[in-house]
């Protein structure tokens, strides 16, 4: 999953935390830092799809007050180096604190142009149905980082540390990992939440593997005929907000299994007081854009 990146959807996964919605069906730089060996490699082509996630919930402590968690999330990627690439994506929840059950949708389109160094971004997020925020606007790349312009009755511009943008970033974990670089760091925005930071990303890459059972992606069997034999890796991404540092504990970590066409599964979404897991239950591979010569 770019998304969603993986660690794209896994931002959006933060602002839960009050409350399946209806069945949800999305229609779907400079780097810095980048380890040299990350560098020697091609940047990954990334494949078309469109993935549905179930997720329920793996461990909460008192704390955090749920008894009970389930939803469903939505990852569409599309696009081209050329024309741009843009990513859809939809997370919904439905949580039960003993006391009341609460309903969460999220929904996250962007565009991402790279060599233009722009990223166009849209997000609402639901509670009950009824919509809490709204966030559109646009990051361009300047002298000095990342310049946000954020839309709506208060518009404003935020600037930034020079940060990738979500295909950026996962192109540049997978040539890492290509590369057996177990270690990449970089700054990360994606126009989550109120798109008006980026977090520091640090992803610990495992050793590549190829097994998989057709049932460890879950019970569509599409799903696995499309992945047996692939590629993959375990990868660990902590999450660090900009006041923070890698000698912190991060805002949270997110675990996958990473192919090398972009396409995740096995997520965990650890958040400290409580956690979630995302089973890959359908993969639908989609029409490739092809660049003109």
């Amino acid at each position: 999953m770019a998304r969603v990146a993986l660690w794209a959807l896994a931002i959006a996964a933060a602002g839960v935390t009050g409350a399946l919605a209806q069945d949800a069906k999305a229609p779907a730089a400079t780097a810095p830092e980048t380890p040299p060996q990350a560098s020697a490699v091609a940047s990954p082509a990334l494949i078309a799809h469109r993935a549905t996630y179930d997720l329920e919930l793996k461990e909460a402590s008192e704390r955090s007050g749920i008894q009970a968690m389930f939803g469903r999330m939505v990852y569409e990627f599309t696009g081209s180096a050329c024309k741009g690439y843009t990513t859809r994506f939809r997370f919904a929840t439905k949580i039960d604190t003993g006391e009341d059950i609460r309903v969460s949708d999220q929904q996250l389109t962007s565009t991402e142009h790279a060599k233009e160094g722009l990223f166009e971004f849209e997000n609402k997020s639901f509670t009950d149905e009824k919509v809490d925020k709204e966030v559109k606007g646009k990051a361009t790349r300047v002298a000095e980082g990342l310049r946000v312009e954020l839309e709506g009755d208060e518009p404003r511009k935020i600037d930034l540390p020079e940060s990738l943008f979500p295909t950026e970033h996962m192109q540049k974990v997978v040539a890492a990992a290509l590369a057996g670089t177990p270690l990449f760091e970089a700054r990360l925005f994606d126009g989550s939440e109120d798109g008006d930071k980026s977090l520091l990303v640090t992803s610990i890459i495992g050793k590549p593997s190829t097994s998989m059972d057709v049932a460890d992606a879950g019970a569509d069997v599409k799903v696995g005929e499309s992945l047996v034999g692939k590629q993959w890796w375990p990868v660990t991404a902590s999450y660090f907000a900009e006041n923070e540092n890698g000698d912190e504990e991060p805002t949270y970590r997110l675990s996958y299994k990473l192919y090398d066409n972009g396409v995740s599964r096995d997520l965990v979404m650890d958040y400290g007081d409580f956690s979630m897991s995302g089973t890959l239950k359908t993969l639908e591979l989609l029409p490739e854009e092809k660049c003109e010569p």
